[in-house]
């Protein structure tokens, strides 16, 4: 596993200070490497940068197909902002809604978003069922967090007669959302790694409702690669997928991770 430089620099320096466990840090948000479990696998999804223009995402991706986009938008501010410190400062207080991370996510709890850092970021455990897992994904009303997230700068490709929503999120390495589908939006990381797992409408995946992302990926994913086309690909900070509508679509976070979404509704 490559580690960035600064990276790098963090977890020797957790080792020469004497902790327990060596961490390495993306924007604040320590994963420590005993604690993944998921790597980065194949990518057989195109990638393209800021020289797509949006006819060609309108004709070759738009309704067909994901795509991953990269270095589209500059949000370096919007990545400062969304630091561990600088959330927690701002934010800690506000309450957030969880929800369980099954497929159908039936289940919701509310707590203040220092308490979700506190006690919902560590790793998924394997042992652990969808309905026994809280996530922050959706389901929040984002007006006292407009501060940040009007620093962010979605993909700049659009749908006609679509307007954007956008939904943020922060998750421990193992953790994520299994097979789900709804309309067509954009996910891009902002801190850690995360592979993002896709079939066509038509092509539902097995997957039991109630398994986390990394049950499936553990039990089932080796199996469901030879039953159908599965459309895969890790995306990194800075990079963002597209998701046309009604694509089943599962996603796991290799480690801790800061995510938004831009969700396109008619």
């Amino acid at each position: 596993m490559e580690v960035p430089i600064k990276s790098l620099v963090t977890l020797l320096l957790g080792q020469a200070l004497g902790l327990d466990r060596p961490f390495f840090s993306n924007g604040e948000w320590p994963t420590y490497p005993s604690d993944i479990i998921a790597t980065p696998g194949p990518c057989n999804i195109d990638i393209k940068d800021k020289t797509m223009t949006q006819k060609e995402f309108l004709s070759e991706y738009a309704y067909t197909k994901p795509v991953i986009v990269r270095d589209t938008s500059n949000n370096d501010l919007f990545r400062a902002l969304a630091r561990k410190s600088s959330l927690v400062s701002s934010y800690g207080h506000t309450t957030v809604t969880l929800s369980s991370a099954n497929t159908y996510s039936y289940d919701k709890k509310t707590i203040t978003f220092r308490e979700y850092c506190d006690l919902h970021t560590g790793p998924q455990g394997v042992d652990t069922f969808g309905n026994e897992t809280f996530y922050m994904f959706g389901d929040n009303n984002y007006e006292e967090w407009s501060d940040l997230l009007t620093e962010y700068s979605p993909p700049p490709f659009t749908l006609p007669r679509h307007l954007p929503a956008l939904s943020f999120g922060v998750a421990g390495p193992g953790s994520g959302v299994p097979f789900h589908f709804h309309g067509p939006g954009f996910g891009e990381a902002v801190y850690g790694r995360k592979r993002w797992f896709l079939t066509e409408p038509q092509s539902q995946p097995e997957f039991h409702p109630n398994k986390t992302t990394l049950q499936w990926y553990l039990q089932d994913y080796e199996k469901v690669k030879k039953e159908i086309f599965l459309h895969e690909c890790t995306i990194r900070p800075g990079e963002a997928i597209y998701f046309p509508d009604k694509w089943w679509h599962a996603t796991l976070n290799i480690d801790t991770a800061v995510f938004i979404s831009t969700f396109l509704s008619p």
